[in-house]
């Protein structure tokens, strides 16, 4: 499976950014992927202060190619730059090895 991840610095962003990115994926960007061809999931990620990130798992090259290539023309203005209040500091393309699943299986939701 194709992988991207896209990452944003969070070292000078401002007082509660983390607050407003968790409550804009609940509200809005949970359900924007949520049913989107081509992706097997997305995961979103973050270590408060440190980065937050987005993990997208497509189901072919060719989808997540162009699924980065139009991400990358406006990383600048994406929600999460226009939050944060700068653009990502790394969107990489990687292969999943494997991916196991526990015995609770995965739990889907809008936040945690």
């Amino acid at each position: 499976m194709r992988a991207l991840t896209v990452r944003w610095s969070l070292t000078e962003a401002p007082d509660g950014v983390e607050e407003e990115l968790a409550t804009y994926v609940a509200t809005t960007s949970h359900a924007k992927f949520t049913g989107m061809s081509a992706l097997r999931f997305k995961t979103w990620r973050m270590r408060p202060g440190e980065w937050f990130e987005g993990l997208y798992v497509f189901t072919t090259s060719e989808a997540r190619a162009e699924f980065e290539q139009s991400f990358t023309a406006g990383a600048a203005e994406a929600p999460g730059s226009r939050i944060i209040g700068s653009a990502p500091i790394l969107i990489e393309a990687s292969e999943v090895v494997a991916i196991a699943e526990g015995w609770d299986g995965f739990e889907t939701a809008a936040r945690y």
